[in-house]
C-alpha cells in the first residue's frame, strides 16, 4: 500500500475513534463505523455514544436501565450486547425491549431482571408490557361507563311514564 493510503486510513482511524467514550475503548471497523466495548467496566449509566457506533459491547456492568431513545442517534448500531447487568425491569426499559424486539429479538431471551422482585431472574423476553408496568399510561374514556347506564335508565323510565 502507498505511504499515502497508510496515513488516509490511519487518518480515518484517529478520526472515528476520537468521540470514544472515556470508559470504553474503540476500534474501527473495516466495514466503516466503530466497534465501542464497553465491557466489564462498572458502568451504571449509559455513556455519550459515537454516532458512527456499529458495534456496542455492554455485557457485565452495572447499568439497570436505559433512556428512552439512547439508541435514536446510532443509524448503524447493528450489534448490541447487554446481558449481565442488573436490569430492573420496569417500565423505564421499554424503550430498550421494543428497540430489541425490532432489531434483534434474539439478544431479549440473554437479558435477565434483577428487579423487581415478581420479574427477578426471568429473560425480559418473556414479560409482557403489563408486567413492566403501565407507566403511567391510560386508556381515555369519553363516557364513563356508570353514569351512561344512569342516563339510558332514565330515558327508558321518562318515556315509559310519558306513555302511560
Amino acid at each position: 500500500m502507498p505511504a499515502w493510503g497508510v496515513l488516509v486510513l490511519l487518518w480515518a482511524t484517529v478520526e472515528a475513534t476520537k468521540d470514544c467514550p472515556e470508559a470504553c475503548t474503540c476500534q474501527h471497523l473495516e466495514t466503516m463505523g466503530l466497534r465501542v466495548d464497553c465491557r466489564g467496566r462498572g458502568l451504571t449509566e449509559l455513556p455519550d455514544l459515537p454516532a458512527h457506533t456499529r458495534q456496542l459491547l455492554l455485557t457485565n456492568n452495572s447499568l439497570r436501565s436505559v433512556p428512552p431513545g439512547a439508541f435514536d442517534h446510532l443509524p448503524q448500531l447493528q450489534t448490541l450486547e447487554v446481558e449481565q447487568n442488573p436490569w430492573h425491569c420496569d417500565c423505564g426499559l421499554t424503550y430498550l425491549r421494543l428497540w430489541l424486539q425490532d432489531r434483534m429479538p434474539e439478544a431479549l431471551w440473554l437479558m435477565h431482571c434483577a428487579s423487581p422482585n415478581p420479574a427477578a431472574n426471568l429473560p425480559l423476553h418473556n414479560l409482557t408490557g403489563f408486567q413492566l408496568g403501565n407507566c403511567g399510561w391510560q386508556l381515555q374514556t369519553s363516557w364513563p361507563a356508570v353514569p351512561v347506564l344512569a342516563w339510558l335508565c332514565c330515558a327508558l323510565l321518562c318515556t315509559t311514564e310519558a306513555k302511560a
